[in-house]
C-alpha cells in the first residue's frame, strides 16, 4: 500500500500524504516513505521544488499512537525537509495536530486554506512538542508558542500564518500558492539551493546543538505512566485521569 501520492506538473513535484483512514498520522511506515520521496526529489535534476499537501480533510494528525515512528526517525525527515537542497511548500486544506506542525515547520513556505485549524494536542495525552520543537522554535512567534503548546488550544489559518507557521493563508490555498510556484519555475536551480542555505542555517544549527537532548526527552515521556493513561484516554474517547 503506497501512502504516499506523487505527481509532477512544469518541474513541481507533489507529494502527498496518503493515508485518510488514520488521518494521515505519522506512522512509522509513512514517514519512511516520505523520506525516501524526498531523497528521490532531491536527486531529481527535473524537480524545481517540492509541495507537501495532503488527501483527506486532515493534513497530518500527529504520531500514529498504534505504530509510531522512532523519535530519531522522525527527526531525520523533519532535517531532511529543511536540508534538501529543492524548496518545499507546504499545501494544507484540513486539520493539523501535533508532530504535523512540526512538518509544517520544516518546509520552506506554508499555505493554508481557510477551513485549515491546528493545535499543538501533545499536553492533553500527556507529552510534550519535543521533537517538533527542532523546525518550530526558530521560525514561529515564542509568545504565541507558549500559549499554544500549554494548552493545546485549536487556532485557525490566519492566527497561523501571524505568528508565523503558516506563511500565508486564504479561502483558496492554489490561489495563494500560484505566484508562489510561478516564482520557483522562474527562479535558477543552483540559486534557489545556495538561498535556501542562507535561509535554513539557524534551523539547522537547532538541530544539531538540541537534536540529542529532544529525541532523549521525547522517548521518556512516551514511555511514561502519564502518557499511557493519555494515549488510553485518548483512543477510548474518554477524559484523562487528571482532568479538573
Amino acid at each position: 500500500m503506497t501512502l504516499i501520492g506523487r505527481s509532477r506538473e512544469r518541474g513541481i513535484e507533489t507529494l502527498s500524504l496518503d493515508s485518510p483512514d488514520t488521518r494521515n498520522a505519522l506512522s512509522a511506515p509513512l514517514v519512511a516513505e516520505l523520506a525516501d520521496a524526498l531523497t528521490d526529489c532531491a536527486k531529481d535534476t527535473d524537480v524545481r521544488a517540492i509541495v507537501l499537501t495532503h488527501t483527506g480533510n486532515t493534513f497530518c494528525a500527529g504520531a500514529d499512537l498504534r505504530n509510531p515512528p522512532p523519535p530519531d526517525a522522525l527527526v531525520a525527515v523533519l532535517r531532511q525537509i529543511v536540508e534538501t537542497p529543492k524548496p518545499v511548500v507546504a499545501r494544507v486544506t484540513g486539520h493539523v495536530r501535533a508532530g504535523g506542525l512540526g512538518l509544517l515547520a520544516a518546509c520552506d513556505i506554508a499555505a493554508a486554506s481557510g477551513e485549515a485549524t491546528f493545535a499543538f494536542t501533545e499536553v492533553r495525552i500527556g507529552v510534550a512538542p519535543a521533537v517538533i520543537s527542532l523546525p518550530l522554535l526558530p521560525r514561529t512567534d515564542p509568545r504565541a508558542l507558549a500559549r499554544y503548546y500549554l494548552t493545546g488550544e485549536r487556532f485557525d489559518a490566519p492566527e497561523a500564518a501571524r505568528i508565523g507557521l503558516l506563511t500565508t493563508a486564504g479561502e483558496d490555498v492554489d490561489d495563494s500558492l500560484a505566484p508562489v510556484l510561478d516564482g520557483l519555475r522562474r527562479s535558477a536551480p543552483e540559486a534557489l539551493a545556495e538561498t535556501k542555505r542562507l535561509l535554513t542555517a539557524r534551523v539547522l544549527e537547532t538541530f544539531d546543538r538540541d537534536a540529542a537532548d529532544l529525541t532523549a526527552l521525547s522517548a521518556r515521556l512516551f514511555a511514561s505512566a502519564q502518557a499511557r493513561e493519555g494515549m488510553t484516554a485518548f483512543l477510548e474517547r474518554r477524559d484523562p485521569a487528571w482532568l479538573v
